[in-house]
């Protein structure tokens, strides 16, 4: 008995007993076939027939969750894209462009572009071999080259990509001087950036492909940018009096291999001129030596008076020493040349002019030499 004499009522006067759990079902039950269409009979508290689910009703049912099912599974893939198939998490083939379909919840499926180039832009502070700091901008433009690459064996391949390029463009501007990277040395530094960066996306297992590399701008320091802008100047300077030189060496060159040129032919002509001089003296002096093989008296007076009358021709003075007298005679044959006074003391014939040569002249003066020393040898 409770504590208020009444055993189906609580405190405030409600009836605490619990519906019973036919009820319970029966009310859900009804509830259940009103939203799919089922019927229900009302009956007595003791009858309990409740409707249920029709056979139409399970097939349209189990269409609708095929379809969908169905539906859920197709999708495109364009022309510059791959999809990368896992099944159970596991990799299973990688698809090309059409319409694809793949099974939902057994695969999953994830699409990358492989044609788009994708651009990134770095700037930092990096320090030179020869201890200067120099800021550097570049640009990298990279594509997906291997589509399972860039899914499964890496998590953030583009992360990656920016970690390598930090790294790489560390490397090489550390192994250049300022100069070259900021003025001359910039193409090849961004070559070797390429090179390295690639190597290592492809040690990364990235599926990256570096495009091109491209540095941007480079410029030291702000604290230092004029004295930069005194060593570009003087720079210049150097490069204009270099090309000064070239110019003026461009146009002297020439002219001293034409003169040495014309040196080398006028040596030639010379040794030409003396060998036949030579070979024409050797010519000469085999004839001579066969006429003095034959007749060696008269040959040797002969070449004596050649000789004389050689020295004698060339010489513009002549002393003679008289026998058996105690004088020498001196004859200028010049002065005898230039006037016609010395002739006539000398006896030479009148028809000796001014304009005798001094070789006839000589000739004369040894005939008039020997013409008075064979009258004194009758005195």
């Amino acid at each position: 008995m409770s504590w208020n004499g009444n055993d189906n009522k609580d405190p405030w006067g409600r009836n605490d007993t619990p519906p019973e759990i036919d009820e319970v079902i029966k009310k859900v039950r009804e509830k259940i076939d009103s939203i799919f269409g089922g019927g229900s009979s009302g009956g007595s508290s003791g009858d309990s027939s409740g409707g249920g689910f029709s056979k139409k009703t399970i097939s349209f049912g189990f269409t609708v969750l095929f379809l969908a099912y169905i539906g859920l599974g197709i999708y495109q893939v364009e022309e510059a894209e791959r999809s990368v198939v896992l099944r159970f998490g596991e990799f299973s083939e990688i698809k090309g462009p059409g319409l694809r379909w793949n099974p939902p919840i057994v695969d999953s499926v994830s699409v990358v572009d492989v044609v788009r180039v994708r651009p990134h832009r770095h700037d930092a502070l990096m320090l030179t071999k020869d201890e200067n700091i120099v800021d550097v901008t570049v640009s990298v433009q990279y594509q997906i080259a291997d589509p399972k690459k860039y899914v499964l064996d890496i998590r953030d391949a583009d992360a990656s990509l920016v970690q390598a390029t930090e790294s790489a463009l560390r490397h090489v501007v550390g192994g250049s001087i300022m100069d070259d990277a900021l003025t001359t040395g910039r193409e090849l530094i961004a070559q070797e950036v390429k090179t390295r960066l690639q190597r290592y996306l492809n040690k990364y297992n990235t599926g990256l492909e570096v495009v091109i590399v491209n540095i941007e701008d480079s410029s030291p320091p702000n604290q230092v940018q004029e004295a930069f802008d005194d060593v570009i100047k003087a720079r210049e300077d150097e490069v204009r009096a270099r090309n000064e030189a070239e110019t003026y060496a461009n146009g002297l060159v020439p002219e001293a291999r034409g003169q040495a040129q014309r040196m080398l032919q006028d040596a030639e002509a010379y040794k030409e001129q003396v060998v036949s001089e030579a070979q024409g003296d050797a010519t000469r002096f085999d004839l001579l030596l066969a006429e003095y093989q034959k007749a060696p008296d008269v040959t040797r007076n002969r070449l004596y008076l050649d000789s004389i009358q050689d020295v004698m021709s060339n010489s513009t003075k002549v002393m003679i020493d008289v026998e058996g007298g105690n004088n020498i005679l001196y004859l200028p044959l010049d002065k005898i040349a230039e006037s016609a006074r010395g002739v006539e003391n000398l006896s030479i014939p009148a028809n000796t002019s001014g304009n005798t040569s001094i070789r006839d002249l000589t000739n004369q003066v040894i005939e008039e030499i020997r013409r008075r020393n064979r009258q004194e040898e009758r005195r």
